[in-house]
């Protein structure tokens, strides 16, 4: 039994703990399900959503250009705080979280400092982890120091996605070519400029020239390079995109291969364009002949968690004291891993189905310890999933008519032949559904809906432990492999 628990346990957190991992998926060369977050932190304002809306929409038309006709923002999902009013537009998360989010919308880092971001501790080529923007500079107060959002957007797209870098550098500003001239860290040499050093002090500002220091035989530290307003290089986003001119990535007729910039320092001195070029994004795509349609926005506010437990109570489960082992699941589920805040309910089903608690509010172990006074005792009767199904949703209905985004935990074996009447209702509904399954013959069940519902998590339990993974990766979506 002590190895059960273990596995148990796995089963329960992998199924049911919140994943940070983006949700982003290329379809037809438009990335979907992307989502931007807005922290509980940001004060309401409705003017930052309808902001964001069109840093992604000119973002998309900016990205189709630099992307040679490729890639586009097809839809994304604006995930609202708990503690902002509600509207009827808004809608229930289903798979979303704050935690997975791709951009993040957030008081800045350090206060006062509102500079956009990715957080990236990755090697070239590897995804980051996410974006982040704060309120002011989606609501547009920062364009004068980085330039319109949607090109902004894309320069941090690049670094999220691809995994490219900067092809500037902070601490390196200026370099010695091999034609003996200082140049500005930048890609590509073809951007025009002048180096100067520029002061400002009680309302008047100063320019002076650049002094080279004897050492280095650079430029000081007070040194910058000051782009001229009129450009006709067309690279590179990773270096400002802000400039008008500038459409294109980096690529190798146009790098700047002395320059010590990030992109050349972590990338081994590839160009930015052959590293997208080789990601998996553009293995997979061609060239569109159309331009792409606007983004789909989705308004989802957070609430609070409802979920109900439909927990197999019929006669198989007395088989290999099945019984014994889904209540153990679930007990450990109510005491270890559902949030307080929480709405629960709970529903049996052998032939038929019937509530055994309708949805309560986790406030404390109180309610915790009514609801594990209701798990099944006697195992008995047929078989029949659809039945906790549909119970379940009405259970859930009371609180949320429109079933999306709510939960459900299935608990069963499987044998069951007639899971196919309600996947329609399933896939319909919009609910997610856990689903773990004890025994070998619950193949059947775990095929039939995982294969033709999405939104169903799935992973299994054999009763042979050491045939548990050969038997789980035939039906399961999950990766996770038990040793």
């Amino acid at each position: 039994m002590g190895l059960f628990r273990g596995l148990v346990s796995l089963l329960v957190l992998f199924l049911l703990q919140r994943s940070n991992t983006s949700l982003v998926r290329l379809n037809d060369n438009g990335y979907e399900d992307l989502v931007i977050a807005i922290d509980p932190g940001v004060p309401e304002d409705g003017k930052l959503i309808e902001q964001l809306k069109d840093m992604v929409t000119t973002a998309s038309t900016y990205l189709f250009e630099a992307t040679q006709k490729r890639l586009f923002f097809k839809n994304v999902s604006i995930l609202i705080p708990k503690n902002w009013e509600g509207s009827p537009e808004y809608k229930r998360p289903k798979h979303e979280s704050y935690e997975q989010a791709d951009v993040r919308v957030a008081a800045p880092a350090l206060p006062g400092r509102d500079e956009p971001y990715t957080r990236q501790f990755t090697e070239c080529g590897e995804k980051a982890e996410y974006i982040h923007f704060t309120p002011d500079f989606v609501l547009g107060k920062k364009q004068n120091e980085y330039g319109p959002s949607g090109r902004l957007f894309v320069h941090e797209w690049a670094h999220l996605r691809w995994g490219v870098f900067d092809e500037y550098n902070e601490e390196k500003p200026f370099y010695n070519s091999t034609s003996k001239k200082i140049e500005a860290t930048r890609c590509s040499t073809g951007i025009t400029g002048k180096n100067r050093v520029y002061k400002c002090q009680g309302g008047s500002c100063t320019e002076n020239l650049c002094k080279i220091n004897s050492t280095t035989k650079l430029y000081g530290k007070d040194c910058q390079f000051f782009p001229n307003k009129v450009q006709t290089e067309k690279a590179s986003i990773m270096f400002m995109q802000s400039i008008d001119s500038v459409l294109e990535f980096c690529n190798a007729e146009n790098h700047n291969q002395e320059a010590p910039s990030l992109q050349n320092i972590k990338c081994n001195f590839r160009s930015t364009w052959e590293v997208i070029s080789n990601s998996e994004d553009f293995k997979n795509t061609t060239p569109m002949a159309a331009p792409p349609p606007p983004p789909v926005f989705s308004l989802l506010r957070i609430s609070e968690r409802i979920l109900c437990l439909v927990l197999d109570k019929s006669g198989s489960m007395s088989s290999s004291t099945r019984l014994d082992r889904m209540n153990q699941a679930a007990k450990y589920f109510l005491l270890q891993t559902v949030e307080n805040g929480s709405w629960v309910g709970m529903v049996h089903f052998d032939s038929a189905a019937s509530v055994k608690s309708e949805l309560i509010q986790i406030k404390s172990d109180s309610e915790k310890n009514k609801l594990l006074g209701s798990l099944p005792t006697v195992a008995l009767g047929g078989t029949s999933i659809c039945s906790g199904i549909t119970t379940a949703f009405q259970v859930i209905k009371k609180l949320n008519p429109q079933i999306d985004g709510s939960e459900i935990v299935l608990l069963t074996d499987g044998e069951d032949s007639t899971t196919g009447r309600c996947t329609d209702a399933v896939k319909q509904s919009g609910a997610i559904i856990h689903l773990i399954a004890l025994g070998p013959d619950a193949e059947k069940a775990v095929i039939q809906m995982n294969s033709q519902v999405d939104g169903i998590r799935g992973l299994c339990y054999h009763e042979c432990s050491k045939c548990f993974y050969s038997h789980c990766k035939i039906y399961s979506s999950s990766k996770y492999s038990i040793q």
